[in-house]
């Protein structure tokens, strides 16, 4: 159970306080794709996330993103950005964590993990001693697959609320 609570817990990406990530000593960020930058069927970024992209790079944070969808949406969406991008990554699974340190020339302790998911993203990063920032969905319509794990989540968020772990309510 301890593998399944994010280091953070915030509302969306626009949430974090990168000063903060910056004082810890984080250098990167490797950030989920659908749902978390974007709603899971919007091919492009948003006026918003491409400014929030400029802030980070310009305070020296590195990203990139690792998602489980197919090559062409993942390659598709982060090429306009000029960002590393990873597809078919098989979260919560370690290896394309460690790609993504490895693309972006970070160590662990440098390294956070920003996604919607508790069963891919913070999961995947807690396995690796990485730190999870769990953000609420963008959106509610969602691939089937995701709508499963969905419902598995609502337990373990209700478990984290009840230990006072997540400061709002959904």
């Amino acid at each position: 159970m301890k593998r399944l609570i994010p280091s953070l817990y915030v509302q969306s990406i626009y949430h974090i306080d990168l000063d903060e990530l910056i004082a810890q000593g984080i250098k990167g960020i490797i950030t989920d794709l659908d749902n978390t930058l974007v709603s899971w069927d919007s091919p492009y970024a948003t006026p918003k996330l491409v400014a929030w992209l400029e802030d980070v790079k310009e305070r020296g944070l590195r990203v990139c993103i690792v998602s489980n969808n197919k090559r062409i949406r993942v390659e598709e969406f982060a090429r306009p950005l000029n960002l590393p991008c990873i597809h078919g990554a098989r979260k919560p699974v370690r290896g394309a964590f460690r790609r993504a340190m490895q693309i972006m020339g970070t160590k662990p302790h440098e390294t956070v993990v920003v996604g919607d998911q508790i069963f891919t993203d913070v999961l995947g990063a807690n396995r690796m001693g990485l730190n999870s920032i769990l953000v609420l969905p963008i959106a509610t319509k969602e691939w089937p697959g995701t709508k499963v794990l969905r419902s598995m989540e609502r337990i373990v968020l209700k478990g984290l609320r009840k230990r006072g772990m997540i400061p709002w309510e959904e």
